[in-house]
């Protein structure tokens, strides 16, 4: 069908002049010419089998001085910072009679260009082989293009528009996955501007195409799934049927999906044995890279990132917090909403597969286990609260440093602590309000800040709150007793409302723990393998990451059997004297032992307990009906 040019993103992106406009030479049309800039990539790959592309950018009627083109230093949908001007060699340029031009280099994430005669071809080799949300891979079978790691840009022509033509390997039979506006030449497309340019990944392969009308929309939007893997048409077709199950009910939280640009949202899947498991949101489009395959369980497993990935585009593509707005593509990106943006989406990534039907009861109380023993288990919060962890996200999001840190004590993911702040909160409001839901929440938030494309405050979210709940006073006090202070819901009396039971784990295992580190056994030796748990029994006893246990009540501990049989033998608060060495030397103290706090979820009916007619209600008004 023909594509529309939708007028959002003219208003969405006309604020972008304000982020990357800058009064400098080298911009503009040329003296007592009518054209504007244009700015147009050719990319080759004549050495894919070394994970290469050659990538060149023209650019034409430029006024006369010092043009520069900048290299991104992350990417929409991370907060760190990822230097991606590493992988860019081989740079040349030349005007339009083919001249070298010079090249200067301020930084490393810059290069100017003098004496041009109004137009610059800037030609680089781009190498990349490492094929995920944030990075680009390139070989013979496919290129994977996420734009801020591939293509260097003009931040001083921010409104130009962008076109891009692609030059697939001979024979290769590559195709173009994109949320890029398609052109009427082949495998070309164009941006109204740098900034949805930047955003718009690319996947160029053979890949398979299921398509769908969007649920709920009467304007002729489809939702296309472009996978790259090594199985069969018959796998993508029943993946694709899962997930358009799981994209009604997401519509259904709304009440309408948003407006995709050009019509059209686009997932681009490659799952295939030398990527690295990701999922990274845009505005139209997402990223889903796993090594799984869409055969038996994989493909369920699969299904939980593109749950989440297409949550976000309401919550965070177009309900945006204001410290993201606009991404700044030079420098970290810093919010402390992080827990909703990020928390909340992954709370409604799981709950919509279970809506879906697609998952029981029993599986979706099963993969709540984890995440609660995680994020409820963690001495973090005692350090940050769910903002300030948020704002943790430049030291963790995908950032790497050859340092040690101390986050296994100071840092819950956001993506949990979130998700569990959202199950806390959605559990309240229906025992508190009855008719009132998380979902009325997510649907309030989209008429005020989605819809407008106004970014949002935090206060604005406990605002939101008041005013769905009629509550000035909830609002408040759940804002100060777990956003600003920190402290976790009381799940157990929450979750019983819906028959679910929130219980001490596995009864076959010891009753009492010392700590959660791992050992590691060591020809007979147990060594501590990670750094311990603040407030741990070993942590207390100033055992720490490579100190090795010599004897536990002077009982040799030679494996983990044997430490389980002593450990049951004991009871949570006795001491006993334990001997270890640390930095070489031999030493002797006492260690508590204390509760293991693992725990489990568990349906009633699995647990042995009878459900009242009262808690099926509860249930299916929040989990939907049962799986047939």
């Amino acid at each position: 069908m023909a594509r529309r040019s939708n007028m959002n993103i003219r208003i969405y992106y006309k604020k972008l002049v304000l982020l990357l406009a800058v009064a400098v030479t080298g911009t503009g049309c040329q003296p007592g010419s009518e054209q504007e800039p244009s700015l147009h990539y050719d990319v080759r790959f004549p050495n894919a089998v070394h994970n290469e592309a050659e990538i060149t950018l023209t650019m034409k009627n430029l006024l006369p001085g010092v043009v520069t083109l900048s290299m991104s230093r992350t990417s929409p949908g991370r907060y760190a910072l990822h230097e991606f001007a590493k992988n860019v060699y081989s740079v040349t340029a030349t005007n339009s009679k083919g001249d070298t031009l010079d090249i200067t280099r301020p930084d490393l994430h810059h290069w100017e260009i003098n004496g041009h005669d109004g137009t610059i071809k800037f030609k680089y080799t781009l190498f990349g082989d490492h094929a995920d949300g944030t990075y680009v891979g390139i070989n013979e079978q496919h290129a994977h293009l996420n734009i801020p790691a591939s293509f260097v840009w003009a931040p001083n022509l921010p409104n130009t528009p962008v076109t891009v033509a692609f030059h697939p390997p001979k024979n290769s039979e590559w195709k173009a996955a994109t949320q890029l506006q398609e052109t009427d030449v082949p495998m070309t497309f164009m941006a109204p501007n740098y900034y949805y340019f930047l955003d718009s990944p690319v996947e160029l392969s053979n890949h398979m195409i299921a398509e769908w009308e969007v649920p709920g929309d009467t304007t002729g939007q489809d939702i296309r799934m472009a996978v790259h893997h090594n199985g069969t048409r018959e796998e993508v077709d029943r993946y694709a049927e899962m997930a358009r199950k799981v994209v009604a009910e997401q519509v259904a939280i709304f009440g309408e999906p948003a407006d995709f640009d050009y019509d059209s949202y686009t997932f681009i899947a490659d799952y295939l044995p030398y990527v690295y498991g990701d999922g990274m949101e845009h505005r139209n489009s997402t990223i889903l890279t796993s090594r799984r395959p869409l055969e038996g369980e994989g493909a369920l497993q699969n299904l939980y990132t593109l749950s989440h990935e297409f949550f976000h585009s309401w919550n965070v593509e177009r309900i945006r917090p204001r410290a993201l707005e606009l991404f700044d593509f030079m420098d970290v990106n810093v919010s402390g909403a992080l827990w909703f943006a990020e928390g909340f989406t992954s709370y409604y990534d799981d709950l919509t597969i279970r809506r879906a039907g697609i998952i029981s009861d029993q599986k979706y109380a099963a993969d709540w286990a984890g995440t609660l023993n995680y994020v409820l288990n963690s001495p973090g919060n005692s350090y940050y609260n769910p903002i300030e962890m948020s704002r943790q996200a430049p030291f963790v999001d995908a950032a790497t440093s050859v340092d040690a840190q101390n986050k296994s004590n100071t840092f819950i993911s956001y993506y949990s602590w979130g998700a569990v702040l959202g199950l806390g909160l959605d559990l309240t409001l229906r025992s508190t309000f009855g008719d009132v839901t998380l979902d009325d929440f997510m649907r309030r938030m989209w008429e005020k800040y989605g819809k407008t494309e106004e970014p949002y405050r935090i206060s604005d979210l406990e605002q939101t709150l008041a005013e769905v709940t009629d509550s000035s006073e909830f609002a408040e006090q759940f804002f100060d007793r777990h956003i600003y202070g920190g402290r976790h819901v009381d799940l157990k009396p929450l979750l019983a409302k819906a028959g679910f039971l929130l219980q001490p784990a596995d009864t076959s295992q010891p009753v009492v723990s010392f700590g959660t580190a791992k050992l590691t056994y060591e020809d007979g030796k147990p060594v501590v393998g990670r750094r311990t748990q603040v407030g741990s029994p070993l942590y207390r006893a100033g055992l720490d990451k490579g100190d090795e246990i010599i004897s536990i009540d002077g009982i040799p501990v030679s494996n983990a059997q044997d430490l389980q049989e002593l450990l049951r033998e004991h009871r949570a608060g006795d001491q006993l004297p334990i001997v270890y060495r640390s930095l070489n030397e031999e030493k002797e103290d006492v260690i508590q032992l204390a509760e293991n706090r693992a725990f489990e979820v568990l349906p009633y009916e699995q647990a042995g307990r009878e459900i009242t007619e009262e808690m099926e209600r509860f249930r299916q008004h929040w989990l939907g009906s049962k799986v047939q």
